[in-house]
């Protein structure tokens, strides 16, 4: 089983994740920020994955510290999960719709993290979480998972919408990825 637990603890946040890529799409525990344990749980149920989240951070600031701290953990322990990412498809791509809201998502488990992120999200907050956070939390997630991420807005206008479409689509796409195809990594540098 993929599988990974990963703890970080800072003077702003305290957090652990146990993380199972090929699990059953359930989310338990919680960050503190109700909006975005919405988003988690949709992640984690579109991309078949199990997440355990245990967090205490500093929400009296803002929610920043928490989630960008989140998406460092998770992105940690996807890729600890991932182990010698041989066999797996490696790439994936999609669109996904919510309502009036289109999203297109592409995915490379390329060891090299890069966010392309075009979205547009204005600093409004959606009870305490801030949607502009998405991109931060996606920003710290590829860069411990180590891949890259396209993320890009074709129509929509409400914004929970798109902020739903986004997280169940990054899910979606990275399940499709880390399928297991054969059992050779797939890159012709014999590395990822």
């Amino acid at each position: 089983m993929r599988r990974a637990e990963v703890q970080r603890t800072t003077l702003e946040t305290m957090i652990n994740v146990e993380f199972t890529l090929d699990g059953n799409g359930e989310f338990s525990g919680t960050s503190g920020i109700g909006f975005f344990d919405h988003m988690l749980k949709l992640f984690c149920k579109f991309g078949g994955f199990n997440l355990n989240l245990s967090c205490q951070g500093d929400l009296e600031v803002d929610d920043h510290h928490t989630v960008e701290d989140i998406g460092l953990v998770l992105g940690e322990a996807f890729n600890k999960a991932l182990g010698d990412k041989k066999g797996i498809a490696r790439f994936a791509s999609g669109f996904y719709p919510m309502d009036e809201a289109l999203i297109l998502i592409a995915v490379d488990i390329s060891g090299r993290p890069y966010l392309a992120f075009e979205a547009d999200f204005p600093p409004v907050l959606a009870g305490k979480f801030n949607y502009q956070m998405i991109e931060e939390f996606f920003r710290a997630f590829v860069q411990k998972a180590g891949i890259t991420l396209h993320v890009r807005e074709i129509a929509g206008k409400n914004l929970h919408h798109k902020a739903e479409a986004i997280f169940k689509g990054v899910g979606r796409t990275l399940k499709i990825a880390v399928s297991v195809e054969g059992d050779e990594l797939p890159s012709t540098k014999g590395v990822i």
